[in-house]
């Protein structure tokens, strides 16, 4: 499909909206969907659901893995581009050794709730620690946790939250405010990046997608997870999910090119974090595997952090009423910070998805660039 006309046949407005257009589409390819229940409800009473599809062969050795909504509300741009690639696909485009699983809405509750956290308040891509070691600590997040989600949104309360935030900034550098702020933290559940006092649902239930799909059984494992918020507006940047001078980011920088960002290397636009994907896939599948995290930019990290200051105190509150004004305008903003509906920024998304998915099956196929 052309791209200009799968940017309005693919991109949702509502979890649950995107839910449906995604089995229609595998199902439309008789491609059959095998649905993971969310015990929670979307803001209305919605079901929610993780739900997977996979093309090719039962049997292949070699699976792309494409994951949305890792963090919930920015799966509206993942979901959009796994109904895309759906939508074009072919069985003759693999190989009788490749094969694709698409994993939609791995966190539908904050999918649905547009929330960037799951239902236990964790950011699932730092939850994914052996919490049976010590858990990794956050000093800066300590120091400044009053500040990051403050008891009110009062005028007085805001400015002596910005003052001191802005005191820390001076003194310590914004590369450790950075940390600070979401390097992944374990102490706080009603703060940002919290990585959990355990395994979440998502994560448990990822586990489980890989155990029921046998991906530890096979010869390689190549995963795209969608994500948006970081980098220059609309841009789609290829995080490396491996440390320098390792196989597997050997294969993912000669696969996707020099665009490939490294968190180690200060070449990112994301920091090195605590908890994420990549430890959950190195401990099940060793050198097997190749993880990149493609992460659209969308506005500025000073309206990410504002955005996400005030969802996470209103959901501090009693029960959030979703019929509020203030309900409503606090998530209209979020929503737009990580899924920012133009016409022109859906456009890139989709076509940097193309090629990634593309470069991804050639290479598991054999065809690696030279």
């Amino acid at each position: 499909m052309d791209v200009l006309k799968s940017v309005h046949r693919s991109f949702s407005d509502t979890y649950e909206e995107a839910r449906e257009n995604f089995i229609d589409a595998a199902q439309d390819r008789r491609i059959n969907i095998v649905g993971y229940e969310n015990p929670n409800r979307g803001p209305q009473g919605e079901y929610l659901a993780c739900d997977t599809a996979w093309a090719g062969s039962e049997k292949a050795p070699h699976v792309l893995v494409v994951i949305s909504g890792t963090h919930g509300v920015e799966g509206f741009c993942g979901s959009a581009c796994q109904i895309d690639w759906l939508t074009a696909h072919n069985d003759a485009q693999l190989s009788d050794r490749t094969a694709v699983l698409l994993i939609h809405a791995i966190n539908p509750y904050g999918f649905a709730w547009l929330r960037r956290v799951t239902e236990e308040g964790c950011d699932l891509n730092r939850n994914f620690v052996d919490f049976t070691d010590p858990l990794p600590i956050n000093p800066g997040h300590d120091k400044l946790v009053e500040y990051f989600v403050p008891l009110s949104l009062d005028e007085a309360t805001l400015l002596t939250a910005e003052t001191q935030i802005q005191r820390f900034r001076d003194e310590e550098g914004e590369r450790a405010f950075q940390t600070a702020r979401k390097g992944g933290q374990y102490r706080h559940a009603h703060s940002m990046f919290f990585g959990g006092f355990g395994p979440s649902w998502a994560r448990e239930t990822l586990e489980t997608i890989i155990n029921d799909n046998e991906l530890r059984s096979r010869d390689f494992v190549s995963i795209i997870d969608f994500h948006t918020g970081l980098g220059p507006f609309g841009y789609g940047e290829p995080i490396s999910g491996h440390l320098p001078d390792t196989p597997g980011f050997d294969w993912v920088r000669r696969v996707y090119g020099n665009s490939v960002g490294v968190p180690e290397l200060g070449t990112s636009s994301s920091i090195p974090l605590h908890g994420t994907q990549r430890e959950l896939w190195a401990r099940l599948m060793g050198e097997r595997y190749a993880y990149v995290a493609l992460e659209y930019g969308t506005f500025s990290q000073e309206r990410s952090r504002l955005a996400l200051r005030a969802d996470h105190w209103l959901h501090n509150q009693n029960e959030v009423d979703w019929a509020l004004p203030e309900t409503q305008a606090i998530k209209a903003e979020l929503k737009w910070h990580y899924y920012p509906a133009s016409n022109d920024w859906k456009e890139m998304v989709l076509w940097r998805s193309r090629q990634l998915i593309r470069q991804s099956t050639d290479a598991i196929a054999g065809k690696l660039p030279n």
